[in-house]
């Protein structure tokens, strides 16, 4: 495959770095002064040597000329990865970044500190049209999208301030002096640091930074949101001794067994209760939750909006997690209506049954999706919420799920390129966007999320 015209946006984790192809010696701390061209999907921008290999460039903006400096690649690969190390002509949208861990060669946890928060999401918008536009064929109005990504509540804020909205952090120990940090990009070196400025309140007021975790490889920070329930989870080096962990809030203590991977209480609860859409959702051993403390009532709007349930509708909920979609589900359609969740993780379907008790009509089951669906034997529904994971469902779902005839499907997706793929699989089994709405709910990264409602084409459109 050559390389991508300047101004493709293929990202580089969408292809290989080079296979196939001769290669000859690193390239690794060569430096080109380069323009910056459009953005790339994962937190890049691309640009291109004088001899026309693809650079993908962290720390830099669209139209900015630097200095880039090649962190991974040798001669002849496909493409090369880059910081950008000096700036010759800084973009508009260029400021200085707040948190004095991010930069070339440091902490990996944001890809955007440098740039205005409103050029963040034009730039996380234009991923979106580009993915939209190759994988599936879709422009913008033709997804029923304006093209903007809206901040989460309270998160927008005037350049250099940043929002604090990461309710789960997992840190990293430096084996070498016992302290808490975050990892550098693509690396597994450790990034000491006093304070994570995108941390939620109630994950710095732990102060893990500050504490000694020798012989830990990492320690997950949870702070719950409608409810004052904090949680770490220590996952030890093979054969080291948990410690005695005394933080500043009071907290509950998990640890992950070295051998199985399974969580294991330690003191206080085994899970955490996270309130949205009303309603207090048991989250147990570090089990899956938005991180940001907007996010889960953000997407059950954007969800319930896009479908509009009816009483004794009958839903599915895939890869329903702890139950949020379900529950919302089954609060409107009513006593007369049914939900089906399934869920592949064995803690989140006993939190989800635990969740939904209150509702008679809502069943979970636990398995795959694809090998779950297909034994219930259901040939039709009214509704679908689906929420895979960040490689999405697949042709092979999908294909089931539009035999369905479904009123309504709302894909919930925190993938661009997986959500643009399994579009285009939708359109091939008669279904089509009918909206589409992009948010911002993990500012200063690359991460974005989106909720898309389709239907199914009508005959003659």
């Amino acid at each position: 495959m050559q390389a991508e015209p300047k101004n493709s946006q293929v990202g580089p984790e969408q292809g290989g770095s080079g296979a196939g192809r001769e290669q000859g010696g690193s390239l690794v701390g060569q430096e080109y002064e380069v323009e910056i061209g459009p953005v790339a999907h994962g937190g890049h921008c691309i640009a291109r040597t004088a001899e026309g290999q693809v650079l993908f460039v962290r720390h830099a903006l669209p139209g900015e000329r630097v200095v880039a400096r090649v962190t991974e690649g040798e001669e002849g690969a496909r493409f090369l990865r880059a910081d950008a190390v000096r700036i010759i002509d800084a973009s508009k949208d260029r400021v200085e970044a707040p948190c004095p861990y991010a930069g070339p060669g440091r902490c990996g946890g944001c890809d955007w500190q440098h740039a205005k928060p409103g050029a963040q999401r034009r730039l996380k918008g234009e991923v979106i049209a580009e993915q939209l536009k190759r994988l599936a064929g879709l422009t913008p109005e033709e997804a029923g999208w304006d093209g903007t990504v809206m901040p989460a509540e309270g998160d927008k804020l005037p350049a250099g301030e940043v929002p604090q909205w990461r309710t789960r952090v997992q840190y990293a120990v430096d084996p070498a002096t016992g302290k808490a940090g975050l990892r550098r990009h693509r690396s597994h070196e450790v990034e000491p640091i006093d304070h994570c400025m995108i941390a939620a309140p109630g994950v710095s007021e732990l102060g893990v930074e500050q504490r000694d975790w020798t012989g830990m490889e990492s320690v997950e920070a949870i702070a719950a949101t409608g409810s004052q329930d904090r949680q770490v989870i220590l996952t030890p080096r093979p054969g080291a001794r948990l410690p005695l962990v005394e933080l500043d809030k009071p907290v509950s203590v998990l640890r992950v067994d070295e051998k199985t991977g399974g969580v294991h209480r330690v003191h206080g609860r085994p899970f955490v209760r996270e309130r949205a859409d009303g309603r207090t959702h048991r989250v147990g051993g570090g089990g899956f939750w938005q991180v940001h403390p907007k996010a889960a009532d953000t997407l059950v709007t954007a969800v319930m909006q896009g479908l509009l349930p009816r009483k004794g509708d009958m839903a599915l909920d895939l890869y329903c997690g702890v139950g949020l979609f379900a529950g919302a589900l089954a609060d409107r359609i009513g006593d007369k209506g049914a939900v089906l969740g399934i869920e592949s993780g064995k803690r989140a379907v006993e939190d989800a049954r635990h969740n939904l008790a209150d509702f008679p009509r809502v069943r979970i089951e636990q398995g795959k999706v694809e090998s779950v669906l297909p034994r219930t034997g259901i040939t039709e529904v009214d509704l679908i919420v689906l929420d895979p994971p960040r490689a999405g469902a697949g042709r092979t779902t999908v294909t089931h799920l539009t035999s369905l005839a479904a009123r309504r499907i709302a894909y919930v997706a925190c993938d661009p390129a997986a959500l643009a793929r399994d579009l285009a699989y939708f359109r091939e089994g008669g279904y089509r966007v009918r909206t589409l709405r992009a948010f911002d709910l993990f500012p200063m990264t690359h991460h974005v999320e989106c909720v898309a409602i389709l239907e199914p084409v009508t005959k003659g459109a």
